[in-house]
This record gives C-alpha cells, structure tokens and sequence, in this order.
C-alpha cells in the first residue's frame, strides 16, 4: 500500500505538468458541433426548415407569441372552425394576442443553407438556393402580413447588422415577388438541366420533388397577389394584375398544382410527429365546431358536414335523423367560455368527428400548407375581379371538388355517424348532385355574388389546414359573412384585432428602427391599427 501511494505521488505532478502546457484554446471546441468552417450536408438543414414551415414561425425556437399553427390547435380555434368550451382542456378562445413570434430562426437556417450548398455544389444555381429564395419570401410575407413594415433587405445578417432597418410593407411585397420570380427561373434551369445541382433531400414536404416545388412557387405567388387585392388599383408599380395574368396565361413558363397530388403537405406518422388527436385523447367534448363553418355548409347541404362534425345530441333526442342537416349546429365563437360549456353540456352544439378525428395517431389525413384547392379558389377570385381572361366558374368549381376529393367524398357513398365518442347513430348517402346543384352553390358570375360564393367555399376548403389563410383572407374581403368579429366572448373589446404588436426583440434591441416604423400606426403599436396591406 506503501509504495502505491509513494507511486500515485510521483505521477501527479507529472500529469498535472503535462497538461497545463496545453493551450485553453486546444481544449475548447466540442468535436460533436460543427464549427463555421465545416461543410454541413444541406439537407440538414432543409429537414429542419421544412418542419418549421410547417409548425409555423416562433413555435419551434420558442419566442414570445408563439402558436401553433398544427390542425386543432390554436391557429384553428382564430379560424373559427372550432370552438372551446373548457378553457383548460379545450384552449381559449379569445383573440387575446399582443407581440407575434418571428420567423428568423427560419430565416437563419435558410441563410445556412445556401451557403452549404453552395460549398457542397460549387454553384449557386442548385436546388437548396431555389428553395431558399422561395423561403425568404414566405418568411418575409409571414411576418407582414401579421404587423406591416418589417426588416427585409437587412435581415438576417447576424452580429454585422444587430440593427436592421425596416422596408415598407409595400417594399417587402416587392422583393418578396421578386424571389419567387428569380424562384421559378432557377427551378426551370435546374429542370432542364439534371445535374447534382438539380437534387434535393431531406424535404419533407413535396418528397425532394423539385418539379412540384416549381409548382408550389407559382402557386404560393397566386396566394401573395391575391392577398394584395385591396392594393391593385394604386401600386402599378408591383404590376399585381398583370403578374397574376402572365402566371394565368403562360403555364409553360410558370407550371401550376395540377391536382391534390402536388399539394405541399405535412404527413403525421406513429413514431415522432402524431396527430394532434389521438385515440388515447379523451377531450372531444370539449371541443365543438364553429357556427362559422356549420352555417356555411349545412345551408348548401354540403356533405363535408358529416366528415367533420357529430350531429348535435339534443337534435337527435329531437327526433331528428343524422342525415339532417339541420341537426349539426355550430358553436358561437363569441359567447362566454362558460355559457359555451352549459350549453355543449346539454347537447346543444355539434363536436368534431371522434371516428374521423380520434382514430388514430397518424389522423385521417396529412395537413396542407399550400393546396390545388386554394389555388383554384384564388384563380377564380382574380378572375372574377378581371384580372385575368378565362371562366372563373371552371376554377371555383374545381377548387370545391378537390377540396370533396381530399376528404374521399364520391356520389352515393355511405358514411357512418357517429356521437362525440365514436357510438355508431346511423348513415348517410353522399349526394354531391345536390350539394353542387345547390342555388347558393351554382356560381352567380363575375360579380359580388360570385366573389362572395368564391370566398365561403375557400373558407370551408381550409378547415384544420393552411395556418391562418382562412382569417387572413376574412381580414381582407370581410367575407365568409358568418365570420364573427365581434361579442363579449371575442375579448375585452368585444371585436376582432387586425394585427399583432412587433416582436419584443425589435422594440428591445432595434429600438430606433421600431420606433421609427411606429409611424405607420400614428406611432403606437396598436393591433387595430390597419396596415398598409388592408387600406
């Protein structure tokens, strides 16, 4: 024991003499970390960029006003296609936001990749860069669209440029057009010329396809130009009409979704990103469907009623039968969370399908960012304003049967109904002849009718996907009409807010530019202040 310990002595210093000759430096990097200087496999990155898309800008690095913008989740609940009754397990209803998350944990990682690929590629023509011109601008339109004049041809510089300045909402709208133009273009090299330049992975929502991201690009500017309808008579400058027509006119040039198959869409799977329901979920009485959507499809018989919605208990105890359209009542979004828990409790609203919805951990189907049927429903829009030549009721009615065609509705099928458990109440025989022959179905023409029949039909083709079109496109047209923007159970003020507040960031650390951009809203960050967008 003697001479271990007489051992043990002599080596010590030795070691501690070895090692204090290192450099702290030497001892600093994490092996396990990518440095600057490494190369990185781009479609690392995309895997995490894509994801974010999906769950939607501040959730995912956790920033102050983050919602997520899942199916049945709070995005949804502002949509009002569902309706809480139980503030602890159902979620609020109240439009109650102040400061918006911020898509620029999005934007770095766009920022990376484009970079990794270019190391990795050589050229910068290449399928990451074309993907990373349309994310810059999705992430740009993101947040304008929520609070107005944002840092744009500034951001995302890093420790170089803390303090960003601020591009009008206008300016924004422009670049953001820009770079799905410059987009479309690389897409259309890259196509034509297959090289490893032209391969994608790691995308996770149009399947490392870059021919439907090419569409998704054409698409998503259709979305961005219609959005800016209430701007298209005094910015000739944008050209919004006529880029509207030339995408319209040249399908060559600027290839369109062509059907449900390219819609850009997140699938749910068993092992890490399950359904927001599950079977194992037991909440469904506290969740009821919005009056906003049951208004609209069950005054046009519209068989989409029974895929999402249980009749309500107290119309069947009525003596009403589940093909009764008038048995599926909707739940009124701006009554007191109290006054909607009495009255779910005595069966007087409809809930979400449990069979369709809780009955499995991968759901009934994927969710859609970006789709044919939207599309459609914005090609007939433009149309119906003249923007474009071409039959605006082709368009509307296609955009209704892909919508009935993602939820595998077929004329003379038999559906099952059942109550807010899953009990079996009976069936129902789809008749789309009906539904589609429905006078307030049948398109009225190029007129505020036709507009208004445009817009409840691409509200109703939004349930539980899209993240917020469905109130955004309310925002701007006031239709559908059943929308309530108003009453004691909306919040304090009783009305809706048109905006968010700017990220705490922004009025932290980018003081002055804020303050500054302030002046659009007569220099208070009001969120029923109107922004350049809906004037």
């Amino acid at each position: 024991m003697k001479r271990y310990f007489k051992k043990l002595f002599i080596i010590l210093p030795i070691l501690v003499a070895t090692t204090s000759c290192q450099n702290y430096d030497d001892l600093l990097p994490n092996p396990n970390v990518a440095s600057e200087s490494k190369t990185i496999p781009p479609e690392y990155l995309l895997g995490r960029i894509t994801y974010d898309m999906y769950v939607g800008g501040g959730v995912v690095d956790g920033r102050a006003g983050r919602v997520s913008e899942e199916p049945f989740e709070q995005a949804h609940r502002w949509n009002q296609f569902i309706v809480s009754n139980n503030l602890y397990y159902g979620g609020k209803n109240t439009y109650d936001w102040s400061v918006t998350a911020t898509p620029y944990g999005m934007l770095k990682n766009v920022i990376k990749m484009e970079e990794q690929a270019y190391k990795t590629l050589g050229t910068k023509t290449n399928a990451y860069g074309a993907v990373a011109k349309f994310m810059r601008a999705y992430t740009a339109v993101w947040l304008t669209q929520r609070v107005g004049d944002i840092p744009m041809s500034e951001a995302g510089q890093g420790i170089d440029n803390l303090t960003p300045k601020y591009d009008s909402q206008k300016d924004v709208y422009k670049n953001a057009l820009q770079l799905l133009e410059d987009a479309n273009a690389d897409f259309t090299t890259l196509i034509a010329n297959t090289t490893n330049a032209s391969v994608l992975a790691g995308d996770i929502l149009l399947g490392n396809d870059i021919k439907k991201w090419q569409k998704a690009v054409n698409t998503y500017k259709l979305r961005v130009l219609i959005s800016l309808s209430k701007r298209a008579d005094d910015t000739a400058d944008l050209g919004i009409k006529q880029k509207f027509a030339d995408i319209i006119n040249n399908p060559t040039k600027y290839p369109l979704m062509g059907s449900n198959a390219d819609n850009m869409t997140f699938t749910f799977n068993s092992a890490y990103n399950t359904y927001p329901h599950t079977p194992k979920d037991g909440n469904n009485n506290y969740q009821n469907i919005g009056s906003t959507y049951l208004k609209l499809t069950t005054a046009t018989e519209d068989p989409r009623t029974f895929i999402v919605a249980t009749p309500a208990p107290a119309e069947i105890t009525k003596g009403k039968k589940v093909s009764d359209f008038t048995a599926y009542v909707g739940s009124d979004m701006s009554d007191a969370i109290a006054d909607l828990f009495t009255n779910s409790t005595a069966g007087k609203y409809s809930f979400t399908n449990f069979n369709r919805y809780y009955g499995s951990v991968v759901g009934p189907e994927s969710y859609i960012l970006m789709g044919y049927s939207e599309m459609n429903f914005n090609i007939a829009e433009g149309i119906n304003r003249g923007w474009a030549t071409g039959d605006a009721a082709s368009y509307y009615t296609k955009g209704i049967n892909a919508s009935l065609a993602f939820y595998g509705l077929t004329e003379g099928a038999t559906l099952t109904i059942g109550d807010l458990t899953g009990k079996t109440l009976g069936t129902v025989n789809v008749s789309l002849k009906n539904f589609l022959n429905n006078t307030n179905v049948v398109y009225k023409g190029n007129n505020t009718d036709g507009l208004e029949q445009i817009l409840n039909q691409k509200y109703v083709s939004f349930f539980q996907n899209s993240a917020w079109e469905a109130f955004y496109n309310q925002r701007r047209t006031g239709y559908p009409k059943t929308f309530i923007t108003s009453g004691g159970g909306i919040n304090s003020t009783g009305k809706v807010p048109s905006r968010w507040q700017y990220p705490v960031d922004e009025s932290t650390y980018n003081t002055t530019n804020y303050t500054t951009a302030l002046s659009q809203f007569g220099g208070k960050d009001d969120i029923y202040s109107p922004m350049w967008l809906l004037k």
